[in-house]
């Protein structure tokens, strides 16, 4: 008997510690959630004609003038690796490099120290050429196993190869001086495409989606970020055709921010607090 009752208060207290536990709080839920990221309010202030023939890869105002450059997909038999002008009056292209659709991907470009730097897609190799005369004087390769966008902050080669990393890149030397990986609340964040530096930060376009991103070139994170969906919807309204928006153009002297896409219709001039 003795041993049934305590059969039989053990029993009642494990039902009463099990009670207690169903009814105890999920703590899981207490745990705070992380701020989204800030959306950058932006104003369009001029739209410019654009060559739907060029699959923008990338854009950049040098010495006053916008220089485009562009790839070459297989399946888009009229498109070419070229680097050009933009003329946003009229929206001619004036060409001033093309490779061999054949052999390279042109991808993005930048100007550093009297010099014109060109990736390619996948060939693991870039080119640099004079800035003024645009004749090629020196290659060089890197172990990306891609190539995208590139930018400056004025010291170094800042470059994007679709992943969450961008690479540093020591312009003497051409070799990398390190790596940073770009994070939104943590979590990695990959796609990173052409890049613009601006006032000390970086922004980047997001392939496949119509985002900038702003991030902080010491540690990597986006701080806030330009949503562009009504501009890509635009551009798709008056081109069919047109794919991924691509390119980011500041004029630091005219304070000017330019943005267009691959294949779109228009360059659009936009206005946002940077």
């Amino acid at each position: 008997m003795k041993q049934k009752i305590c059969l039989g208060i053990l029993m009642a207290s494990l039902l009463a510690c099990m009670s207690c536990n169903n009814n105890k709080p999920d703590e899981s839920n207490n745990i705070p959630s992380l701020p989204p990221i800030p959306i950058i309010n932006y104003g369009v202030t001029g739209f410019f004609p654009h060559d739907t023939s060029l699959f923008t890869e990338g854009l950049l105002m040098n010495d006053g003038k916008l220089y485009e450059s562009t790839g070459s997909p297989e399946e888009l038999a009229g498109t070419r690796s070229m680097v050009g002008v933009s003329n946003l009056a009229n929206g001619k292209f004036d060409k001033k490099i093309e490779l061999d659709r054949n052999k390279y991907f042109g991808e993005g470009i930048v100007f550093l120290n009297n010099k014109l730097y060109q990736l390619t897609y996948k060939n693991k190799i870039g080119f640099i050429y004079d800035a003024k005369t645009f004749k090629r004087i020196d290659s060089f390769t890197y172990n990306n196993a891609e190539g995208w966008g590139l930018t400056t902050d004025g010291k170094e080669i800042i470059m994007s190869d679709g992943t969450d990393a961008l690479t540093f890149i020591n312009p003497t030397n051409m070799q990398p001086s390190r790596v940073l990986h770009v994070t939104e609340n943590g979590a990695a964040v990959n796609y990173l495409n052409e890049l613009e530096y601006i006032k000390g930060f970086i922004y980047a376009n997001l392939w496949t989606t119509n985002f900038i991103v702003k991030i902080n070139p010491e540690n990597g994170n986006i701080v806030s970020k330009l949503d562009l969906s009504s501009l890509a919807n635009e551009a798709r309204s008056k081109n069919p055709y047109a794919e991924a928006m691509n390119g980011i153009a500041y004029d630091s002297v005219a304070k000017k921010v330019y943005v267009t896409g691959k294949l779109w219709p228009n360059i659009y001039q936009i206005e946002f607090a940077h």
